[in-house]
């Protein structure tokens, strides 16, 4: 452990370790964890190098550093992960929400700019998708479903704490929750990465839940059954939004123009991927 005190040289410490464990924003990373620990915002920590950690707050930084060069997610060792503009609780019970899926928030207000709408969130996790758009059109009547009892526990919590108190949270297994309702968009960023692909053996994926990142041997497994059942539960003119892998656009579309939906097209997150497709229903 570092002989110096400061926060100035704790911060270049844990940089460098960071850096060596092949983390992509190693100083941004050191940054928010020591921030968190202290209580305080990055701005203090840049400002004031000089100020002092006593033991107990050195002692847990470097546990929680250690956590994260071992591979365990940033947002799981804070507890929190900024999604839209809402701070999400997230634990090992759901996915860590991410960047790339603030894509199918945006289609989704785009696609219906309607003050009053009916929509469902399947397999919401930690409420990510369902709450951003509640927050953004706080008429809309927004149904979350989950099969998972304690990803829906956090996802309450999170509903909770931003005051979205029309968020109806139902668990389940995809539609079945939801019976014969009909919504005018339905989104889902359900598993779609294969049980044999490599990507799912990447280190920081094995520490979130298996059931959220894969749905078997067949990657589309997911996404078929949402495409299938999709109809049902659509108004006429009603959209469905799918997250989905970078390389599986075209299957996607396949399943969808096969099933009847029209106005089949894909968008490309900030990183340049294929990252949603989103259709219409009659």
């Amino acid at each position: 452990m570092t002989a110096n005190l400061t926060t100035g040289a704790l911060l270049t410490e844990a940089t460098a370790r960071l850096q060596a464990a092949g983390a992509e924003m190693p100083g941004l990373e050191a940054e928010l964890l020591l921030a968190h620990v202290l209580g305080s915002r990055r701005s203090r920590l840049k400002s004031h190098p000089e100020d002092a950690v006593d033991e107990a707050a050195r002692g847990k930084f470097f546990e929680m550093l250690g956590r994260r060069v071992s591979g365990e997610p940033l947002a799981y060792i804070v507890g929190s992960r900024d999604f839209w503009t809402l701070r999400l609780a997230v634990s090992p019970a759901v996915l860590v929400p991410r960047p790339e899926t603030e894509l199918l928030v945006e289609r989704a207000l785009t696609l219906r700019p309607e003050p009053v709408a009916r929509v469902l969130d399947l397999g919401t996790g930690s409420g990510a998708i369902a709450l951003s758009l509640a927050s953004e059109r706080p008429k809309w009547a927004v149904t979350a479903t989950d099969i998972s009892a304690e990803a829906l526990a956090i996802a309450r919590s999170n509903a909770a704490s931003h005051s979205l108190s029309h968020v109806q949270f139902l668990c389940g297994s995809w539609f079945e929750p939801v019976g014969a309702q009909r919504f005018n968009l339905i989104v889902s960023n359900p598993p779609y990465i294969g049980a044999a692909e490599p990507e799912l053996a990447a280190l920081e994926l094995a520490h979130e839940p298996r059931l959220a990142l894969s749905p078997g041997a067949d990657a589309l497994a997911s996404l078929r059954i949402i495409v299938r059942g999709a109809p049902a539960h659509l108004e006429h003119g009603g959209w469905l939004l799918l997250e989905h892998g970078s390389g599986q656009a075209a299957d996607v579309a396949r399943e969808l123009v096969v099933r009847g939906f029209r106005h089949v097209r894909s968008h490309r997150d900030l990183a340049g991927h294929e990252r949603m497709t989103e259709a219409q229903w009659g």
